[in-house]
């Protein structure tokens, strides 16, 4: 029986046990990973975005989707994966590494991957996990891409045909959407596509890039002053506001960027203090969307270190861009546990992309 999150055994299958190792003292990449390898193939508690369209499509979640199923959702499922090649590739010496291998020796099949392919072409599944999901999945594939091993460079060719629905899908969806989504949740533009823009440059794929690049450049460079103080909002896992300044930053020359961020967000201070952007507050870490909130204080802490990595040396901005990353990412780290599923099934792969410095070119 294969061991999974919260106790509870994985029913789904009848697959050999996955022995999860101890994490190893102060190693916060094995707590991270445990939190991954016990939810991947953790089929209920779920939450799926299921369009039927006829009674055969009432069916578990293990079945429509069999690579990505756990987790709680699909998108969770999906970046809980990448979290796990992540840690293949920072941490080869991790114990968890035999749990990992055969974790997505699991998922990562070519009949896994053809239903996943099939359940997307159905009709009236156009818009299936876009943006959030879908850019998470590209950024899944640009870790295996990275790879040298020859075990990730094949996931990285089963999951070919699934990556090139879903960029064809995004390329031509870019066109039509006429304007820029500004929500702190799934659906914003300008954290995925800064996912995907990075996955674009990973693979190659210039015309992506530039699809991208243009777009964001079309909706974001004549903004001035964001309203910081709205946020976050109560449901919050992405800063409307940073997110956007961090996709900038990889669209703009460094001079150009510096005098657009002055004009973006005035209210950066100078002078190194914190107090401009507190960390959001969760009251309580059992509800689904509240426990949103430990997300935005990860997501804003790399959102900063990102903006900060693209200013000038002496850019007076930089201390307090990474001092006040520095309280967030306490604040969202400490948060991050396996104590409740409703954080603990997606918390870890922000934490991973905080840690591993994902977004600003961390090996």
């Amino acid at each position: 029986m294969l061991v999974t999150g919260c106790g509870a055994p994985d029913t789904s299958g009848s697959q050999e046990a996955v022995v999860i190792p101890e994490a190893r003292p102060d190693a916060v990449n094995d707590r991270f990973a445990r939190l991954a390898l016990t939810c991947v193939h953790k089929e209920y508690p779920n939450k799926i975005s299921h369009v039927l369209n006829d009674a055969g499509d009432a069916r578990p979640p293990s079945e429509l989707t069999p690579a990505f199923y756990g987790c709680f959702d699909w998108h969770s499922s999906v970046h809980g994966h990448w979290l796990l090649a992540r840690i293949l590739k920072t941490d080869p010496q991790s114990p968890m590494k035999p749990a990992i291998l055969a974790a997505l020796d699991r998922s990562f099949t070519k009949e896994n991957i053809a239903a996943e392919l099939e359940y997307i072409e159905g009709e009236g599944r156009k818009g299936f996990e876009r943006p959030y999901g879908t850019a998470w999945l590209l950024q899944l594939v640009a870790e295996l891409d990275e790879s040298d091993d020859p075990k990730l460079k094949a996931w990285r060719e089963t999951l070919r045909p699934l990556e090139e629905k879903i960029v064809a899908e995004t390329q031509a969806w870019l066109p039509k959407l006429a304007y820029p989504i500004r929500l702190g949740t799934h659906n914003q533009s300008a954290f995925a596509f800064g996912l995907m823009l990075d996955y674009a440059r990973r693979t190659g794929n210039a015309a992506f890039e530039k699809q991208l690049a243009d777009k964001a450049l079309e909706f974001h460079r004549a903004d001035v002053n964001c309203p910081l103080a709205y946020e976050p909002s109560g449901e919050d896992f992405l800063s409307p506001c940073l997110m956007e300044a961090d996709l900038m930053r990889r669209v703009m020359p460094q001079a150009d960027y510096a005098a657009w961020l002055a004009r973006f967000l005035p209210q950066i201070p100078a002078d190194g203090s914190t107090g401009w952007l507190k960390p959001g507050e969760v009251r309580d870490p059992t509800d689904g969307k509240l426990v949103h909130l430990d997300g935005v204080n990860l997501s804003r802490a790399w959102a900063m270190e990102g903006i900060a990595s693209a200013l000038p040396k002496d850019d007076a901005r930089i201390p307090a861009l990474l001092a006040t990353a520095k309280l967030h990412a306490d604040s969202g780290l400490k948060a991050v546990s396996d104590k409740n599923y409703e954080g603990s099934h997606w918390l870890g792969s922000f934490a991973t992309y905080l840690t591993t410095k994902r977004g600003i070119g961390g090996s």
